[in-house]
């Protein structure tokens, strides 16, 4: 009679039943996860855009401080160079002075003419030295900043016909957004007078002060559109040259109230008016426009409302001008500065957020 097979349960079947299930396990594990990392790529694509255009702020501002600070070096040696040069022509003149009145015309004729020939170089050198300081401070207007201070910008001050655009709407009364309609309804010198808005005028002047000899300028405060300080002369270019009207300008300038919303739109449309058309734009803001083309279709605005009506403004903008930008602080607007920013990238202009006691 055959002997009866006894039945194990660890037989080969059953190990190869355990191996199917441990690979079904791993394999489902190995899906899992790649689809996790797969998704935790694609879920903040703006994200990892905007951390690669700050990553790239920060290396293009490295390497202009670097330069800066080269540029520093370089002008304090020339300095320092011309400033020792100065002292020992003094000295000099000091010595041939004394040397003429210690001799007397009888037994040093040849030398007196010598010495007295010398003296007329020398002050013509020195005549020469002070003519060339006072060439390399040819600003059209003073301006004295609080402080011993110098700071280093990197705007884009050159140009034959510069408009300076400054926004004037209630935005500029403060950085928050309570501040601004607490400070809205309060009188107008309470607005003048507030700390914001006298930065963006100091702005005005310093950037006034910097333009060369010889140049035509305008100068537009802008809020639903743009106005001229100056009467009568939206539409014209004035002239470095006349001061007066330079303060004129400027004492209109401070008379301005802030208020009303900003439109980009309108003030990029006044610059056809212009003949010719601006080759230097500077403009000073806090944030993007809240006004386009049209009356707004809402009572509130979004971020990327703003965005909008931003691009549709731009488009207005003459190709080839230099478009540069001083953005002020403002609350809850945090795409202006990425905007502007690439606006200054695309005109190849500048971009600059200045510290709250610039100028």
């Amino acid at each position: 009679m055959a002997k009866k097979r006894r039945f194990s349960t660890f037989s080969l079947s059953f190990l190869d039943i355990m191996s199917c299930g441990f690979g079904a396990v791993a394999l489902i594990f190995l899906i899992i996860k790649h689809d996790v990392d797969t998704r935790a790529e694609n879920l903040y694509p703006n994200l990892q855009a905007e951390v690669s255009m700050l990553e790239e702020e920060i290396k293009t501002g490295r390497e202009n401080m670097v330069r800066a600070r080269n540029t520093v070096s370089e002008v304090d040696q020339r300095l320092a160079e011309a400033q020792g040069m100065a002292r020992t022509i003094d000295e000099d003149l000091t010595k041939v002075r004394a040397n003429i009145a210690s001799l007397t015309r009888d037994d040093a004729t040849d030398e007196i003419s010598q010495l007295q020939e010398r003296l007329k170089k020398l002050e013509e050198e020195k005549k020469k030295l002070e003519e060339e300081n006072r060439d390399k401070g040819n600003n059209v207007r003073r301006f004295v900043g609080e402080g011993n201070r110098q700071y280093l910008t990197g705007l884009k001050l050159g140009g034959s016909h510069v408009l300076i655009l400054i926004d004037s709407s209630a935005s500029m009364l403060d950085e928050t957004i309570v501040n601004i309609i607490r400070r809205r309804n309060m009188d107008d010198a309470t607005k003048i007078s507030s700390k914001k808005w006298q930065q963006a005028l100091g702005i005005v002047e310093w950037l006034v002060a910097q333009l060369p000899e010889r140049t035509n300028y305008q100068i537009y405060n802008f809020n639903t559109r743009a106005h001229a300080p100056l009467v009568d002369s939206e539409g014209k270019w004035l002239r470095t040259e006349d001061k007066a009207q330079l303060e004129r300008v400027i004492d209109n300038l401070r008379k301005v109230v802030p208020e009303n919303g900003t439109n980009l739109y309108k003030t990029f449309i006044s610059l056809a008016d212009l003949e010719p058309l601006p080759d230097n734009i500077f403009i000073i803001t806090d944030g993007l426009p809240t006004l386009g083309k049209g009356p707004p279709k809402k009572n509130t605005i979004t971020g990327p409302d703003r965005r909008k009506l931003f691009e549709q403004a731009v488009e207005l903008l003459p190709r080839g001008i230099p478009v540069n930008t001083i953005l002020l602080p403002m609350e809850g607007d945090p795409f202006a500065a990425s905007d502007y920013w690439r606006l200054a990238m695309v005109t190849e202009g500048s971009f600059l957020t200045p510290s709250v006691d610039w100028p």
